[in-house]
């Protein structure tokens, strides 16, 4: 790890430090207690997408390797296995997550009791295929069951191929690197002289998997957060296979976003070609987006909004580096090998393979050009969790500060990300595939997801095409690099007993689901921009920095 960058903060925060190695930028979440600014409560209508443009629908996500036991074939269970049981102990151990593949009916019927349309998750690849060329078929019932059990349900699968895990011979762990070469048990990862067989092997399994549920299936997700999950992965080495290529990021690191856009790509046609059923009836047999992350990053120098051209401009890179160059890639076929903004390859076999993109909002953070990221641990703020930090911005109040992350979960920048993204993607339906927020508090999930649809409200009334949200997560989860701390879930899990219990956020988004608009007394009482309800035992002087 590196020194002062705390782990806990780290599945929202890795990518401000890559940005920090490439460009000389500092990022940092918000700071800062400054009066809350006035709450408003907005008069827009029901919630629903633009005349012509679709459905809405209102969601909830998961992710296999988050909540699926018994799931021994993937690296994250061997990367956070302890040591003397086999495993690499990088962590805390994963083990029966929340019990979510075995209590698989239990939590649709959490699904069906919400009222929500539609169910986003991922079919784990180490399942289906746990050896190279070997497919378990009791997996693909299992799949095939809960997804018929969804149609009985009247549940829409929203289905991700690849959501930051993978079988541990795409890249094992223990075997960084690769002397001999690929080799049927280790493919290397990618960016190496594998990447190529990876994107090959992965356009099969997708083949396999329409093949199997595409009479079940017709909205699938190809990849999940990739420049989130490529640097975690393979620039700073806190997620398997834990590659480290910071000191060659225009080479090595450019070198594995070019097979992951080219994986993309591969599971798109995949999927296009071998889902040939219609499953819903409405003549379309497969629609495939992926999923971006994104966050409101904001220029600021010294606890502050900035106007300083120099932040601005590094604003405007770091946002190119984060939203748009995996993007760009697959609308324009092209590829900016050396992240300059300018493209330097074309990339044909790329162009178009993008039906929806999904975009997934946690946090606000500031961006200043005034200090590097990584100058020395004595460097730290108290702005944030032990991440060197140039800039903070003033919060709207300090409740918003989400203590177990380290970050502004400021809600209403999500509206802004979406509206940019329109702009930039004008022909582009989005879906905002993920937002929520790490509390034990009910009302305050509550609030986090009033006032995410109150900005994505300003954002259709703005004409933007977006045509759902999907709430993380419908139970709380095994948060990757962060353990079982957070809880994001709309039904929280006893960890002793595995039970699920709802929350008031449960109660409130279920309410909202099913009269499709929220309610003068729903936005009175969570809505707004106001402060929010605050963490049991939270206080000013703890905000983000003392946790």
């Amino acid at each position: 790890m590196i020194p002062g960058v705390k782990a806990g903060v780290f599945r929202h925060h890795a990518r401000v430090k890559l940005a920090a190695a490439l460009l000389a930028l500092t990022a940092a979440t918000a700071c800062g207690d400054d009066p809350p600014a006035a709450i408003t409560y907005g008069s827009l209508g029901s919630l629903s997408s633009p005349a012509g443009k679709g459905s809405w629908r209102f969601g909830v996500a998961t992710a296999a390797a988050q909540i699926e036991d018994m799931n021994t074939a993937t690296d994250w269970y061997l990367w956070t296995r302890p040591i003397a049981q086999g495993g690499l102990g990088k962590g805390t151990f994963v083990g029966d997550a929340t019990r979510g593949y075995s209590k698989f009916l239990d939590d649709l019927g959490l699904v069906k009791e919400l009222g929500v349309d539609s169910y986003r998750f991922s079919i784990e690849w180490a399942r289906i295929e746990p050896v190279k060329d070997q497919i378990d078929e009791a997996a693909i019932a299992h799949y095939r069951a809960q997804l018929e059990a969804m149609k009985a349900m009247g549940i829409r699968p929203l289905v991700t191929l690849h959501h930051f895990s993978n079988p541990v011979w795409v890249a094992d762990p223990r075997a960084l690197g690769c002397p001999n070469g690929p080799e049927p048990t280790n493919l290397c990862g990618f960016g190496s002289a594998g990447g190529p067989m990876i994107v090959a092997e992965m356009s099969q399994h997708a083949t396999l998997v329409a093949q199997r549920f595409g009479d079940l299936v017709d909205d699938w997700g190809t990849v999940n957060e990739p420049i989130n999950y490529l640097l975690a992965a393979y620039g700073l080495g806190q997620f398997p296979p834990g590659k480290v290529t910071f000191n060659s990021l225009t080479t090595e690191f450019v070198a594995v976003i070019r097979d992951y856009i080219s994986m993309h790509a591969a599971i798109y046609k995949a999927l296009k070609a071998a889902d040939t059923m219609d499953a819903d009836g409405d003549g379309i047999a497969a629609e495939v987006g992926m999923s971006m992350a994104v966050a409101d990053w904001e220029p600021a120098r010294k606890n502050a909004p900035s106007t300083n051209p120099d932040d601005i401009a590094a604003r405007d890179r770091l946002v190119y580096l984060f939203h748009y160059v995996f993007v760009d890639s697959i609308i324009n076929g092209t590829f900016d090998a050396n992240l300059d903004g300018a493209s330097d390859e074309q990339h044909p076999e790329w162009a178009g393979t993008l039906d929806w993109l999904g975009l997934q909002y946690y946090f606000r953070a500031g961006v200043s050009a005034d200090r590097p990221l990584f100058p020395a641990p004595a460097n730290l703020t108290a702005c944030t969790s032990g991440l060197d930090t140039g800039s903070c911005l003033p919060a709207p109040d300090v409740s918003y500060c989400v203590p177990k992350m380290g970050y502004e979960g400021y809600t209403d920048g999500i509206g802004d990300v979406l509206i940019a993204f329109s702009r930039r993607y004008p022909s582009l339906p989005l879906v905002v595939t993920e937002a929520g927020i790490s509390t034990e508090v009910g009302t305050r999930r509550a609030e986090n997801i009033v006032r995410n649809l109150e900005s994505i409200q300003r954002a259709l009334a703005a004409g933007v095409d977006v045509r759902g949200y999907y709430h993380w997560s419908l139970t709380d989860n095994f948060e990757w690099a962060e353990g079982f701390g957070p809880r994001f879930g709309l039904y929280k899990v006893d960890y002793q007993t595995y039970g699920r219990t709802a929350s008031e956020g449960a109660t409130v988004y279920g309410a909202i689901a099913a009269a499709r608009t929220m309610t003068t007394q729903q936005r009175e009482t969570y809505g707004g921009t106001g402060p929010m309800t605050r963490e049991d035992g939270f206080t000013d002087d703890v905000f983000c920095a003392k946790q």
